[in-house]
């Protein structure tokens, strides 16, 4: 069996965990930033291919004490390397390090390539390591003179699914945009809006949740090229996730001021493959209308940061609270935002709040409902 670390924005990992539960995964641990599972080598592309809120699929390798780099070293030589990574991979190492004595970073990275480039020689018979096939990226982690080695499986983030290669300023990460429509309690059945839309993620990953579609259907992954993991199981991986699919019609809506800003909405929706099950408009926030008895309202409007002037933003969230009042009292609203006096200007305080972050940017996820 192995170990994999699923790292993920702090505050969502409870979201990851129960993905991982509904995919059979054992052994689920949530930790802080991360959640742990045991798998085969054929979780590594149901994994890649199902997490919406996670950011990639790592797998752990080992655990050792490392306060010189003389432990650190026996410890990655200690490493199994040659039955993962072929005569001629390629191994970069990357990492960090907190609380630790061994704080270069450059010089860690060094210690670990040299350890794992002297086994795999000696495993393979080999004097230098030719480095010219697939990429097999080396991570570590030094905390507190702890070092953890992982694999990563997976390459370019989870929250690249492939639909967005163009935006507007101030994008929401996809991974945080499926989380919140996730948190609202979304499944299709009822109207969704958002009333400040921008490239469309929200409403994108909403229409993708409806749908059932997983989000790593559409795009590639470092293991695929992987000789150890057998190319059956990524073919058996996007059939189970497509059987998973539904078919259906769904009221979901994202309406934004800025046109050019639409025009590129209905674009990654095109992408995405959902441009039948969003609607895009040049619409006001302040005219946002919403009808029936039950729904979801999920948005990132401005911050005041990089978009607007602060005085703007807090004008618009006055705005926003006294369009929240209209909205019939099932629905559910939810909106993230870093300015962290959110709640007096928008009127009201929310019932629930977690503290997520956008990128650098510390945010509050604000949760209404009446």
């Amino acid at each position: 069996m192995l170990t994999f670390a699923i790292p993920c924005l702090f505050g969502l990992e409870g979201l990851v965990g129960d993905e991982v539960r509904r995919l059979g995964l054992k052994e689920v641990r949530v930790d802080n930033g991360r959640v742990f599972c045991q798998g085969t080598l054929a979780d590594v592309p149901r994994l890649n291919i199902n997490i919406r809120c996670g950011e990639r699929v790592l797998i752990v390798l080992r655990t050792f004490p490392a306060r010189s780099f003389e432990a650190l070293f026996q410890g990655a030589s200690a490493v199994a390397w040659e039955e993962l990574v072929p005569a001629d991979g390629r191994f970069p190492v990357k990492g960090y390090s907190l609380d630790s004595q061994l704080h270069s970073v450059p010089d860690c990275q060094k210690i670990i390539k040299r350890a794992a480039a002297d086994r795999l020689g000696r495993a393979y018979g080999l004097g230098r390591m030719p480095e010219t096939g697939a990429k097999y990226q080396i991570q570590f982690a030094l905390m507190r003179d702890q070092c953890t080695l992982y694999l990563d499986t997976t390459g370019p983030g989870l929250h690249k699914r492939g639909y967005r290669a163009v935006g507007v300023e101030a994008p929401l990460r996809e991974t945080l945009a499926a989380a919140m429509v996730t948190l609202s309690r979304y499944r299709g059945r009822d109207p969704f809006r958002d009333p400040f839309c921008g490239s469309g993620t929200i409403a994108i990953e909403a229409a993708l949740i409806a749908k059932n579609r997983a989000p790593g259907l559409d795009r590639a992954f470092d293991a695929q090229k992987w000789t150890c993991v057998d190319s059956r199981y990524w073919l058996d991986a996007a059939g189970e996730a497509m059987d998973r699919e539904f078919d259906g019609s769904y009221d979901i809506w994202g309406g934004d001021l800025d046109p050019k800003a639409v025009r590129i909405a209905r674009e990654n929706a095109v992408k995405a493959g959902v441009e039948d099950l969003v609607r895009f408009e040049t619409a006001d926030a302040a005219a946002l209308r919403c009808q029936g008895e039950y729904g979801q309202v999920v948005t990132n409007p401005p911050y005041g940061e990089r978009l607007l002037e602060k005085q703007e933003a807090e004008e618009l969230y006055r705005m926003f609270g006294r369009v929240y009042r209209e909205i019939p009292p099932k629905w559910r609203v939810l909106v993230i935002t870093s300015h962290p006096e959110f709640e007096r200007f928008f009127g009201r305080k929310a019932d629930k709040t977690r503290k997520v972050y956008n990128g650098m940017l510390k945010c509050g996820l604000y949760q209404f409902s009446r």
